[in-house]
């Protein structure tokens, strides 16, 4: 027998006959007429090749055949129902599991500390890791389910198959050590330009802020540049570079040094946040709860 040739609702006929020994009762419990259920009754004695259920004054009574089939076909109906019907769950309070985000160094240190204290509150027997790794390598990673969510501004990943999130949107600031002999509380274009910057390039690419510049003619003097966010923070602090870095970044950096946020002497760009994932894990429970706590911690 062909298992491709086998209508599985079949089964479900031939459960509830061997339940209710009626083809009306049988054809009640499972919502069909009786004309169908009599119809499913014929074409089980044409698979099986066997009478199955037979006419007595006790009702439909099972062949030898069909008794050698109940317990087989009761495990099938009882592992569909219980295995392979209902949604798949996730209990934060007493699942376990890895969850792995990828995001960069800046990203770990303004999202990581609010993301374990939920998981110690909510998702006890819950671990977190992140990854970083350069934008094509992230998308193979959502896709894989190396990762649940990417988070930080990956424009490359705004495209199909994966889904994004807003978070919010985090505008430019200039930092500097708080004693600066040149930069006070103002910054003017002619002084930013003339001063020697570190500018961070994670995966050595090209800083939206830097395409920024280039549009309105204006260059700066790099005077190093940097693979790392968080490693502005001892430069900065013991030299009299600028750096122009998102707000979130010098918002941490004036919590751990003696630097100084200066408003740049331009309009910059605006950069959204996004937590993105891949479409083949939007239905997963896991990836919901997840995702979800992300944003209710830093969605605007």
């Amino acid at each position: 027998m062909d298992i491709r040739q086998v209508d599985l609702n079949l089964l479900v006929a031939f459960h509830a006959m061997s339940e209710h020994r009626s083809v009306t009762r049988a054809a009640e419990s499972i919502g069909l007429s009786q004309p169908a259920m009599s119809a499913a009754v014929a074409r089980l004695r044409l698979l099986f090749n066997d009478a199955l259920f037979v006419k007595t004054g006790a009702g439909m009574q099972p062949t030898p055949r069909a008794a050698e089939l109940d317990g087989a076909v009761r495990r099938v109906i009882d592992t569909v129902k219980a295995e392979i019907l209902p949604a798949p769950d996730f209990d934060p309070l007493r699942d376990s599991k890895v969850f792995t985000l990828v995001t960069p160094d800046i990203a770990e240190v303004h999202f990581l500390p609010k993301i374990l204290a939920c998981f110690a509150q909510e998702a006890p027997h819950c671990d977190l890791r992140t990854l970083s790794m350069p934008r094509q390598a992230a998308a193979e990673a959502l896709e894989t389910g190396a990762a649940e969510l990417a988070i930080g501004y990956l424009p490359d990943l705004q495209k199909a198959g994966f889904f994004l999130q807003k978070l919010f949107r985090n505008d430019y600031v200039c930092i500097v050590r708080g004693k600066h002999p040149a930069i006070g509380e103002r910054l003017t274009l002619k002084t930013y330009l003339a001063a020697s910057h570190a500018v961070v390039s994670p995966d050595g690419r090209e800083h939206l802020l830097d395409q920024f510049l280039q549009r309105r003619g204006l260059k700066r003097r790099v005077l190093v540049g940097l693979s790392h966010f968080m490693s502005l923070l001892p430069i900065i602090e013991t030299s009299d570079l600028v750096a122009t870095v998102p707000r979130d970044l010098a918002n941490i950096c004036v919590q751990h040094a003696d630097i100084r946020i200066v408003d740049p002497p331009f309009k910059a760009p605006v950069v959204e946040v996004h937590q993105f994932w891949h479409r083949r894990f939007h239905q997963d429970a896991a990836n919901i709860w997840l995702r979800g706590r992300v944003h209710k911690l830093f969605g605007a």
